[in-house]
């Protein structure tokens, strides 16, 4: 029986629907991902399934005594308030019920004024012992189910686990720990269905795999029913998807579209159906087209035989008009400015220190026209004031820092302090002007909104109704305005939906100015960075206090680099070094590892001379020839199946249906896979 279900579900903000009869159910042990455009309604269709706000139509059903819990994009604590009571809120009803049952048994509990008047009017009957005790096992009963008598200890574990200090003021937190805080609120409830918004926002990268881990084990408590809970999540951290969800849901145009399999499962299959789309949109045009010039003949349409024809015409411009075509791409440019000189920064023994603590120690670096580099490292391990000495914005405690000549440098601030919530989106990007210069050109401030999926009727609203992915993408809009040859960007992926982040992908990998991205998106950076200065300052891994180190590459490669690093270090074995790898700029860098000495060097074999390529066999030809065949039935049996498994509500009403169709699924692409390879080699022969 499913933990949730909606069914027929209609929400609306302004004219265009958010939910338009959506269909939804979760089933216990499910992980599902929720993802969407910004702006589609995934934060209020949480907000739905937390019970926070109501749904104009439809229905919501939950299992009987259900816990949910839900943990928003930025969450809110009482002012003032300690780690240990901000963690203690989410046993606020245990800890209350104990509180009563300490005051009932201990005789200290006072009724409010008005009982004790009501009660010294009343003749004294002998019952109020009675009902005390009636009371008392009532509430040891409600105690026990919410297993209040050891909260202390659960916010204990808690805060253990999430390494968070008890006695710290919430206030003070950076954003990373307060949503630590907040999912250890969460936890500590022990909810059967876990609601999370943009969980890894402000965290870091150890964080994130540390949350991945700790979700993919979590279990929830299943209503009281020993089965499994359930979590529903909104993520656009595509490798925090593929490690956490075992489903994912798409909220498209008002529909909710479910996809069985992995991220990159979701892709082909969205693909396949927006090509589908496409191609039947464009016959439903051309049939009204057709129909559109018949109708202007006039005196035929009018015949008493062709009533039927124009009605067919009327229905399909009813549909014409309801349709909600595809939403449209954000278009992303970049000004690169002044070509700067080819030395961006050169950093010669740099090292930083702030009072007795040593943020930075000798590092050396050189960056180059062109380069793009991440940078790696936990929380307030020093990202920020290592990019301030390569920028000249700080001097360093020791050392010499470089810049290069003719910078022009554009930030990207995470926390959004550049945006001004009571200013227009159109004074945002160009304040007192209708018009934006952009390579040259000029352009029209509503042209320019609207190339990042603002519509003109927006221009003037105020920056504060915008949605936390909006706030990005304005802030993009505003940076690219701006010539620059060197960018900052710091978590620009925060809350961007993942069709913008492609693009922004694509423009970064083009973009001929240098840039620096501080992101804790591990996909994002893969597919962007070509060198990475991480922070290793971590003594598991035989680190020290203020050590940074450039790699070639991303975060896998140094992940890879670091680990091996880790295991050879770990190892007895003697160890000869490695000539260092050289980043581009020709800076040396430290070596990725160190490898151990070999044992014997053994003569290369005499490579063998080619053989000629065999003629396919008579097998081999019909089977080349059946391939594609047998590859187009496997593809129309997949539309299918994806037909089948894109209702939310079939795994409710047909669970094993649903399990035999997704297994099916899986088989077909392992299939599909064998078929294609096959195909290649006889191909090639």
């Amino acid at each position: 029986m499913a933990l949730l279900s909606l069914t027929d579900a209609h929400l609306a903000y302004g004219h265009v629907p958010l939910l338009d009869g959506a269909a939804f159910a979760l089933e216990p042990g499910e992980r599902v991902a929720l993802i969407g455009r910004n702006g589609t309604g995934k934060s209020s269709l949480l907000k739905v399934l937390a019970g926070v706000e109501r749904l104009d139509d439809g229905l919501l059903q939950q299992q009987g005594g259900l816990r949910r819990v839900y943990v928003p994009q930025e969450p809110q604590f009482a002012p003032g308030a300690s780690v240990f009571d901000a963690v203690a809120e989410g046993v606020a009803q245990a800890r209350a019920l104990r509180e009563r049952y300490e005051s009932l048994a201990s005789g200290d509990h006072h009724p409010p004024a008005e009982d004790r008047q009501a009660d010294a009017s009343a003749p004294s009957s002998g019952r109020d012992d009675a009902g005390s005790l009636d009371d008392l096992d009532t509430l040891q009963t409600r105690i026990e189910a919410l297993d209040g008598w050891t909260w202390e200890q659960r916010v204990q574990e808690a805060l253990q686990r999430l390494h968070l200090d008890p006695h710290a003021r919430v206030d003070a937190l950076s954003g990373g720990t307060r949503k630590r805080v907040a999912l250890a609120q969460a936890l500590v409830a022990r909810p059967d269905v876990l609601l999370l918004d943009e969980p890894t926002n402000h965290l870091d990268i150890d964080a994130i795999e540390w949350l991945q881990d700790l979700l993919v084990q979590w279990r929830g408590t299943g209503a009281g029913s020993g089965s499994s809970g359930g979590l529903v999540l909104v993520s656009h951290d595509r490798a925090f998807i593929d490690a956490v969800a075992t489903r994912i849901i798409e909220l498209d145009r008002g529909v909710l579209r479910s996809y069985p399999g992995n991220f990159a499962a979701f892709e082909a299959a969205k693909a396949r159906e927006l090509e589908n789309e496409a191609l039947a949109s464009a016959r439903a045009d051309k049939l009204l087209a057709q129909e559109e010039v018949w109708v202007r003949k006039g005196v035929e349409a009018r015949r008493t035989r062709s009533v039927g024809r124009v009605a067919r015409l009327q229905a399909l411009r009813a549909q014409r008009a309801a349709r909600r075509d595809q939403l449209g791409q954000v278009r992303l440019e970049l000004d690169a400015g002044l070509p700067p000189g080819k030395i961006v920064a050169e950093l010669k023994d740099v090292s930083m220190r702030f009072g007795q603590q040593l943020v930075i120690d000798h590092f050396s670096a050189t960056i180059l026209r062109g380069d793009k580099v991440g940078l790696i490292g936990p929380n307030g391990a020093g990202k920020t004031t290592l990019l301030k000495l390569i920028l000249g914005d700080l001097q360093p405690t020791s050392g010499s820092v470089r810049q290069g000549t003719r910078l022009q440098v554009a930030y990207f601030d995470q926390m959004r302090a550049g945006l001004d919530l009571n200013a227009t989106l159109a004074d945002t990007i160009s304040p007192g002007s209708e018009w934006v210069e952009f390579s040259g050109q000029r352009k029209h401030v509503m042209s320019y909104l609207n190339d990042f999926l603002f519509s003109p009727e927006r221009a003037n609203s105020p920056v504060r109704t915008l949605s936390g992915g909006e706030r990005n993408r304005l802030l993009l809009a505003r940076l690219f305005a701006l010539p620059a040859n060197v960018l900052v960007l710091d978590e620009p992926t925060n809350d961007l939906d993942i069709d913008t982040l492609d693009l922004l992908e694509e423009l970064l990998q083009g973009y001929g100015g240098t840039v620096f991205l501080v992101s804790h998106d591990r996909r994002f950076l893969d597919n962007v960075v070509t060198s990475t200065i991480a922070w290793e300052g971590d003594p598991a891994y035989g680190g020290r206090p203020g050590l940074w180190r450039e790699y070639e590459g991303g975060y896998e490669d140094w992940k890879r680099q670091r680990e091996r690093a880790r295991l050879l270090a770990a190892s007895p074995q003697p160890a000869r070094p490695v000539a260092p790898v050289v980043a581009s700029g020709g800076a040396a860098m430290a070596p990725p590892a160190v490898e151990p000495l070999p044992q014997a060097a053994a003569p290369a074999p005499a490579p063998r001379p080619s053989a000629p390529p065999r003629k396919l066999s008579y097998k081999e030809q019909r089977e080349l020839e059946a391939l594609p065949a047998r590859i187009e039935a496997l593809e129309s049996e997949q539309r299918t199946i994806n037909a089948e498994l894109a209702d939310g509500l079939l795994f409710a009403r047909h669970p094993q249906r649903g399990a035999e169709l997704s297994a099916r699924h899986a088989q077909i692409e392992d299939e599909l896979m064998h078929a294609l390879e096959r195909w290649e080699v006889l191909a090639a022969r």
